[in-house]
């Protein structure tokens, strides 16, 4: 699994942390991705960080 964030659309929701191995948000709540490869045990909290993102800003390719 790959995973590419669009700050551009990032609104601060602060969804993405249900994946908090792999999300962190900066200061100002925009997310910051700490890792673009996560482990396989947060696999299934970075599907559902991307499909409770508002903004759409997480994307998720499960092909590496």
């Amino acid at each position: 699994m790959r995973v590419t964030v669009l700050l551009d659309r990032c609104i601060g929701a602060g969804n993405c942390l249900v994946a908090e191995d792999t999300f962190d948000q900066n200061d100002d709540g925009i997310v910051v991705l700490k890792r673009e490869h996560p482990t396989e045990d947060e696999f299934e909290a970075v599907r559902e960080a991307a499909l409770l993102c508002p903004g759409a800003a997480i994307l998720v390719d499960e092909d590496p």
